[in-house]
């Protein structure tokens, strides 16, 4: 028998179908299955190691195996051994295959814009192979990343790119409510230009002026408040930015702002405690005295009849209890 008409007929290995984690590869039977099962030519596939060894992958009487689970652009080598039923052996010559490159994916997306890579991020949303607001595994946006990074140029081409400046993440925050948060203002003005609302609420029921307020940002919160955003708006706990300050900060400058802006110092949260009696929990003498000086009611009590004056003598606030006893005389 001509040994290169065997070869034809029975072992030579050919490339099929490539992709970035798979190699198809086929070859030919000299007997088709027509024949007895004990006339069938057997097929072991070997692939080639780092150690230049070989090991089984295949084996079997088809004529086709696609390996799977390989990495992308790597060279892979193997080799073909038949075996006939008179139980003669052969390895036919090697041949070798190099999976393609790695398709981009959403990671290619995030990390150009965590390295701040224009370049990059262009390339990935020009491919259109990538979902422009595909989530991460916290389940922020790559918007929201670039928010947060004060990133503006790569939040400028994400949004040229159709992403959504009022997505929103697991939490129900807004691209919005963090720029807020983190204190960037530029980037809070590029917002609103595009479209996102200061209205739109978090699972908590906060809103972007919440959010600035407990980042503690005065230029936004001026910002968003000359925008006509409400100062009283609520959260679930019935708390409003101003609420906030008592409970976070005691920053008099913000609180000073939104009272200015029409808040009222006398709200009361669903518990019935007031910006005072919070701000005197939190021994906030500073901002005890502000609100005073706005108008706070010393009179008013929480739901169980505790006014912000019995609240002071019960922690011993004995600078506060001073203040207070003054404004009411």
């Amino acid at each position: 028998m001509d040994p290169a008409g065997e070869q034809q007929r029975s072992g030579a290995l050919t490339v099929g179908q490539v992709s970035h984690h798979s190699i198809e590869l086929s070859w030919t039977r000299e007997h088709g299955w027509t024949e007895p099962p004990d006339h069938w030519t057997c097929f072991i596939l070997e692939q080639k190691s780092s150690r230049h060894s070989y090991k089984e992958i295949h084996k079997g009487y088809s004529t086709s195996f696609t390996v799977e689970n390989l990495e992308p652009t790597t060279t892979y080598t193997f080799r073909l051994k038949v075996t006939r039923p008179s139980g003669q052996e052969r390895y036919y010559p090697l041949i070798s295959a190099s999976t393609d490159k790695e398709p981009l994916n959403g990671r290619n997306l995030h990390n150009a814009v965590l390295r701040r890579d224009e370049v990059e991020l262009q390339r990935v949303l020009r491919s259109r192979k990538v979902i422009v607001d595909v989530p991460d595994r916290l389940d922020f946006t790559p918007l929201m990343i670039a928010v947060m990074r004060d990133f503006i140029s790569g939040v400028q081409i994400l949004v040229h790119h159709g992403a959504d400046v009022n997505k929103k993440n697991s939490s129900g925050k807004d691209s919005l409510m963090m720029a807020c948060f983190h204190g960037h203002l530029d980037m809070v003005k590029f917002l609103r230009s595009c479209g996102a609302s200061w209205s739109s609420r978090d699972r908590s029921g906060c809103c972007a002026l919440h959010w600035a307020t407990v980042g503690g940002h005065l230029p936004i919160l001026q910002f968003l408040i000359q925008d006509g955003c409400q100062t009283d708006v609520l959260d679930i706990a019935q708390w409003t930015p101003l609420m906030m300050v008592s409970v976070i900060n005691g920053d008099t400058a913000i609180a000073s702002l939104l009272i200015s802006a029409g808040a009222d110092v006398n709200v009361q949260d669903r518990d019935g405690k007031t910006p005072l009696m919070v701000a005197v929990l939190n021994n906030y003498e500073h901002l005890v005295k502000m609100l005073l000086e706005k108008g706070a009611d010393l009179n008013i009590q929480n739901k169980a009849g505790v006014s912000a004056l019995e609240m002071a003598k019960a922690f011993d606030r004995e600078n506060i209890i001073s203040l207070l006893e003054e404004s009411k005389t």
